[in-house]
């Protein structure tokens, strides 16, 4: 009788399309989880309110201020020591001639550099032998000790050796009856402890002089307001006016931005949920150090760094800066000398690393292209793990975000170039991925469960009079939104990428998140591959070219951005330490991430080594045992009258006759076969891939087989 007239004189059952209703109504709560803020929007909408008025009021108070007429503003008194104890660090710039000297104009990028800490408070002065110490003196006057302790906060400030300091340069403006060239910077001074991974975090205002290349402004703790309109009262006297003349423009154009994005609707809510952290305010002088290149060169090469378009120009001379970081709230003064900076150093990345990325990322496909041609075939799919193509595929999607993520911060053609990488990764992430399912496809029916045979119907009925009736209990809100995931494959794409999305973004912005990653998808690389191929008992099918190839690759970009001292992003190799009893004690350890390279080439070779000497060469025997399948489970018979007298399993796969479960001749046939050592000895084999076959009939085809035995 055929398997298909078995359901003969029952009425077929028509499958129902999927409504689309709860689809979308699944779709319309990710994007309302996606877009609520819990009102974080109408609380930023009022911040914005609020400095726009807090701007306004200010400005009329400032030009009142500047035309001489009656205001609520007063500029602060110059503190005459200042000066003096400035200079005692660092020398100020003067008026160069353009012909053989000049200084940059535009600043824009990283500098990073050490400090010195100098305590000024006056206990800590009466015992120094400073030359500058009376100018500290003079400086501090009656300060106030108790109030300087409260400011200090728990940053150890004392045992702080270094800062990095991002600035933001914008060009100069003309303004009536200014002389002078005077732009606006703004940015944010990191200030670094040795011992520690976090840093304090100072948000800068000041302004710019191209003339002499001096910079003068305030760092204050991120959150705390810093009044741009006191800048006039450190810079030298002479160009008081010409500084407060510059403020003024300067608050309009920040009115006016805030009105746009008020009337745009564009509302960020993280710049309005800072809070103070405490800590020191500090007034910021710098210096730029002149360099040997006419002024006419220097506006060449600065206006092809900005918009580059392949002309010749002078090669960029080094940016370096002298500063001192000085606070009289808290006794403190930090001397910056010889700190490097990266003018457009994203420019420079552009130009440079965007192009070694490309071909590293250009090697790993052609690597992955051999690779794929090599094991496509089911038997080599089936002893690659997936994990390890999965893991890689979600790491070449997290570079692919980065790259676009630095082509939008950047402006102009520059960011052009990190096409060409992003590109490259995302060619490589789709690769990947599509590998990763099709491995799947093959090695899923190795983890299928077989169904357990039918219970006789005697005992259903016994079970069901002597068992209590089950109580009635309705379906929970989280139990049908569970069963709806399962069931329906747009929910669970929907559901994926939700997640997916937000821990790329996450593992982007948290520098802190973004290493976890890499240690954990970098130790994810080939350890699966090890496991599987110990618990199914054959070597991997990975070749050395693609292990050692790959694993050179994917480290390039984890070693430089994490031991390269002068990397763009300015990632700092913390490998040194500092006893805290002993200044003068330091040591140096070895950077994590050399551990995680010689953790990954550790697992190469075990991979190798499998492959020559066995998957389990090095466990003990009684752990090297590997899970073998069972081609020979109970399986329930297939006919449809089970008086018959010819009872079977079903037809063979191969042969397409029927399978007995006695049947002794095969029997006979399959004694001395493969299949020998796998499991009872029926007359039926169950493959991995849940097809039944003679055994008889699948030793004659055993090279076909998706997996071997």
């Amino acid at each position: 009788m055929d398997r298909n007239d078995e359901n003969d004189g029952q009425p077929a059952r028509i499958p129902q399309q999927r409504s689309s209703v709860p689809s979308f109504l699944f779709l319309i709560f990710m994007l309302f989880i996606l877009t609520n803020h819990t009102g974080d929007e109408f609380l930023a909408r009022n911040h914005y309110q609020d400095a726009l008025q807090s701007l306004n009021y200010q400005l009329s108070n400032f030009t009142a201020w500047l035309n001489g007429t009656e205001s609520n503003f007063t500029m602060p008194d110059r503190n005459a020591a200042a000066s003096p104890l400035v200079g005692s660090f660092m020398s100020f710039g003067s008026h160069l001639n353009s012909q053989w000297a000049s200084y940059f104009s535009n600043v824009t990028g990283f500098a990073h550099g050490e400090i010195d800490f100098f305590n000024i408070t006056p206990p800590s002065l009466e015992s120094a032998t400073y030359p500058w110490r009376t100018h500290a003196e003079t400086f501090m006057g009656d300060t106030n000790m108790t109030d300087l302790v409260g400011h200090f906060g728990s940053w150890n400030w004392t045992g702080s050796d270094k800062i990095s300091w991002s600035i933001m340069d914008r060009a100069p403006i003309s303004v009536k009856g200014v002389t002078e060239k005077i732009a606006m910077v703004h940015g944010r001074i990191d200030v670094r402890h040795p011992a520690t991974s976090d840093d304090m975090k100072l948000d800068f205002e000041g302004v710019h002089f191209l003339a002499n290349g001096s910079i003068y402004g305030f760092a204050e703790p991120t959150g705390r307001h810093i009044d741009i309109r006191y800048i006039p009262a450190f810079v030298p006297e002479a160009f008081q006016n010409d500084t407060a003349r510059t403020i003024e423009p300067e608050l309009m154009s920040r009115i006016n931005k805030v009105k746009d994005m008020i009337d745009a609707g564009v509302i960020d809510q993280d710049s309005t949920n800072g809070e103070s952290q405490g800590g020191c305010g500090f007034s910021v002088y710098a210096q730029i150090a002149p360099s040997e290149i006419p002024a006419e060169d220097m506006e060449d090469l600065e206006d092809e760094l900005q918009k580059p378009t392949g002309r010749w120009t002078v090669k960029r001379p080094p940016l370096k800066l002298n500063g001192v970081l000085l606070s009289r709230e808290c006794g403190i003064l930090y001397n910056l000398h010889d700190a490097e900076g990266l003018s457009q150093f994203i420019n420079s990345y552009f130009l440079t690393d965007a192009g070694i990325s490309a071909f590293v990322y250009l090697v790993q496909l052609l690597l992955l292209s051999r690779q794929v041609d090599r094991s496509r075939t089911p038997a080599g799919l089936s002893r690659v793990s997936v994990w390890t193509f999965l893991t890689q595929s979600i790491v070449d999607s997290v570079s692919f975000a980065g790259h676009i993520t630095f082509a939008i911060i950047a402006n102009g053609r520059p960011s052009l170039s990190l096409v060409a990488p992003a590109f490259v990764a995302c060619v490589l992430f789709a690769f990947e991925s599509q590998h990763a399912i099709l491995i799947n496809q093959v090695q899923a029916p190795e983890d299928a469960v077989v169904p357990p045979p039918p219970r006789p119907v005697q005992q259903e009925l016994i079970t069901a009079f002597s068992s209590s009736p089950p109580r009635s209990t309705g379906p929970t809100i989280s139990s049908l939104l569970f069963r709806h995931i399962r069931s329906d494959p747009q929910a669970r794409i929907w559901l994926g990428m939700f997640f997916f999305l937000t821990f790329i973004v996450r593992v982007i912005v948290t520098p802190s998140l973004a290493l976890v990653f890499v240690a954990s998808m970098y130790s994810l690389f080939w350890l699966p591959q090890i496991i599987r191929s110990v618990k199914k008992g054959r070597s991997s099918a990975l070749t050395a070219e693609y292990l050692i190839g790959t694993s050179l690759c994917r480290l390039f970009h984890a070693l430089y951005f994490l031991t390269c001292p002068k990397n763009v992003l300015d990632v700092e190799p913390r490998r040194r330490y500092r006893v805290v009893d002993q200044p003068d004690l330091t040591y140096t350890l070895l950077g994590w991430i050399w551990y995680l390279a010689i953790f990954i080439f550790l697992q190469v070779a075990v991979i190798l080594l499998q492959q020559r000497f066995g998957p389990a060469f090095f466990l003990p025997k009684r752990f090297a045992r590997a899970q073998v399948h069972d081609y020979h489970p109970a399986l329930p018979l297939s006919a449809a009258d089970p008086e018959a007298p010819d009872e079977s399993l079903g037809d063979c796969a191969i042969c397409m006759e029927a399978i007995h479960t006695e049947d002794e001749k095969q029997l006979e046939h399959v004694t001395g076969g493969l299949l020998r050592n796998v499991g009872a000895r029926r007359s039926y084999s169950l493959a991995p891939c849940q097809h039944l076959f003679h055994t008889e009939c699948l030793e004659k085809v055993r090279l076909l087989l998706p997996v071997g035995l």
